[in-house]
């Protein structure tokens, strides 16, 4: 399973979307999330259809976080110049995991 991790620190859990479908479907049908979800080459998302709240990083080439903002569902969220890919996660949670603009996340396969 992948981590997410920031520095030398595992924040979470990591789906990675694999393939346009799990792309376009994302969150979509899900009442929750554990960890966190990776969708690359994606610079905006949408909660449309969502029936929670979540948190999206959005980073740069080198996994550098670019912005972080807070979208309830039914909102549809403005493309983020220089976003390579969006991380999502449960409302509240980047917040726990001590996650800011400037960090540099990756992907861990092993703990």
């Amino acid at each position: 399973m992948p981590w997410l991790a920031c520095g030398d620190r595992v924040v979470a859990s990591l789906e990675i979307a694999r393939g346009g479908s799990e792309r376009r479907r994302g969150l979509l049908g899900r009442d929750n999330l554990t960890g966190a979800f990776l969708i690359e080459r994606c610079r905006a998302v949408h909660t449309i259809g969502m029936s929670f709240a979540i948190d999206v990083v959005f980073l740069d080439a080198s996994g550098g976080v670019i912005d972080i903002v807070t979208m309830p569902p039914g909102r549809i969220g403005r493309p983020r110049l220089g976003a390579r890919s969006v991380i999502e996660a449960r409302a509240g949670a980047f917040e726990r995991w001590g996650l800011a603009v400037g960090d540099t996340l990756d992907i861990r396969l092993d703990r």
